[in-house]
């Protein structure tokens, strides 16, 4: 914003003129009226009043545009907790619980071995899941997979097969999708999980959450896994 220079005003000097004129009135020592005449008057002289130096305009200098700090990133995602199950899990159940649960970030677990996924929201579970996965001519890949894409409708173009809530996971077909999981099922890579469990999944989960696959590495509570 520009600074509106203040100017100062003085007026012209002011001239004064004294005179005195006394005339009479005053008796002298002899008794006899005495005049006193008038002194001639001197005019004051007027010193030129000096103006005051102009203030200067302030230079308004741009204000640097600073940018907003980030959040730190953490280190590590953390599991906080795991949910309690009364049994072992048969083929088609699964439980689902995210009640009170804060919203945070995703993170799916799976173990072929114990045949089980997990989801974790904030590092909390709030969802297990009894699994299919590949045979032994199409496993199941290990690894660290971001999810790349999600479709509800999904139909195979390798198999011609139902893929519904698909998650999709490797760029040559393998998903989390709903499926009929029965003992003794395999899929041909895929991650088949109960279909209303993969419903309340694929609404939870965005494009790019991490999905982990191993072969007998459980988790435990406390333990650190790193950042995406």
């Amino acid at each position: 914003m520009a600074s509106k220079a203040v100017k100062s005003a003085f007026g012209a000097g002011v001239k004064a003129f004294l005179a005195v004129g006394l005339l009479g009135g005053a008796v002298a020592a002899s008794g006899l009226p005495t005049r006193i005449l008038p002194a001639k008057a001197t005019p004051a002289k007027t010193e030129p009043v000096a103006k005051a130096p102009a203030t200067p305009k302030a230079q308004v200098k741009p204000v640097a545009q600073v940018a907003p700090a980030k959040p730190a990133e953490p280190e590590h995602y953390v599991i906080k907790s795991a949910l309690q199950i009364d049994g072992p899990l048969k083929h088609g159940d699964y439980v689902w619980n995210d009640e009170g649960v804060p919203q945070g970030p995703m993170l799916i677990t799976v173990d072929l071995t114990a045949q089980t996924l997990s989801v974790f929201r904030d590092g909390y579970e709030i969802g297990v899941a009894v699994i299919l996965y590949g045979a032994t001519d199409k496993p199941s890949p290990l690894g660290t997979f971001p999810i790349t894409q999600k479709k509800k409708h999904h139909i195979s173009n390798l198999y011609n097969a139902p893929m519904p809530y698909m998650l999709r996971l490797t760029n040559d077909g393998v998903a989390i999708h709903g499926s009929d999981v029965k003992w003794g099922s395999a899929t041909h890579g895929c991650i088949g999980v109960p279909t209303e469990f993969a419903r309340l999944l694929f609404d939870q989960v965005k494009l790019g959450d991490r999905v982990i696959v191993t072969d007998g590495q459980m988790l435990q509570v406390g333990a650190k896994l790193p950042a995406a």
